[in-house]
């Protein structure tokens, strides 16, 4: 059985995942890898034979996605270029973590295309939603890597087709300590926002990980 595993590549968690997944593929099929997006820093141990520049997210400073940025850094007849020429029809089965190009040109081309992704769990029964109702995001999120079939990663087992976060060996086989602080990783947000929300909460010590940052530096708040 030939697979292609599309993977995408806005943010790391994506990419992440994927060097759980890879290997448990590569047991039971011949895999290749397509990763479209260019807002990760992580890098996968494996072969990349597709690097696609995709339909990729830009973030703001205050979590959300920058429409602007995003719009303005994507190509729409790049990606219609990348879906008309996606060698999908080459493979028996196409595994998608939230990627686009595979997703479209599976749909145009009939080939069978199932998701695995946390994005994947949203729209199957049981899965919390928040009470405010964001119908622009919640299109773009149905719609932007549309596949045959949903499997989803939640922190609850919420139904048969959501299962729990896979988590890379490497960080399940760590010894684990309780120290003096909070550990906090919110890439999405600027250093100063996560200062600015974290100065509120006293008497807490926090250690955050930043993209932007060259070196360590601390910076205490009194209020």
């Amino acid at each position: 059985m030939k697979i292609l595993y599309a993977i995408q590549g806005t943010g790391n968690g994506h990419l992440s995942r994927a060097k759980e997944i890879i290997p448990a593929l590569l047991k039971r099929a011949q895999v290749d890898i397509l990763v479209s997006g260019t807002q990760a820093e992580v890098t996968l141990p494996y072969k990349i034979k597709y690097k696609l520049k995709g339909l990729s997210f830009y973030f703001g400073k205050n979590g959300g996605v920058d429409i602007a940025q995003t719009l303005n850094k994507n190509s729409i007849l790049n990606v219609f270029s990348e879906i008309k020429n996606c060698p999908v029809k080459q493979y028996d089965l196409v595994i998608n973590d939230f990627e686009p190009i595979t997703a479209w040109a599976c749909k145009f081309k009939g080939v069978k295309c199932i998701s695995l992704s946390h994005q994947g769990a949203l729209f199957t029964k049981g899965v919390p939603k928040p009470s405010h109702k964001d119908f622009i995001g919640s299109f773009i999120i149905k719609n932007y890597a549309k596949c045959n079939q949903n499997f989803g990663f939640h922190f609850k087992k919420y139904n048969n087709k959501v299962y729990t976060p896979i988590i890379r060996s490497d960080i399940r086989l760590l010894k684990k300590v309780e120290k003096d602080h909070y550990t906090v990783y919110l890439p999405s947000y600027s250093d100063e926002k996560i200062i600015q929300v974290l100065s509120k909460i006293k008497g807490i010590k926090w250690k955050v990980f930043s993209k932007n940052a060259k070196k360590y530096y601390q910076k205490k708040m009194y209020i």
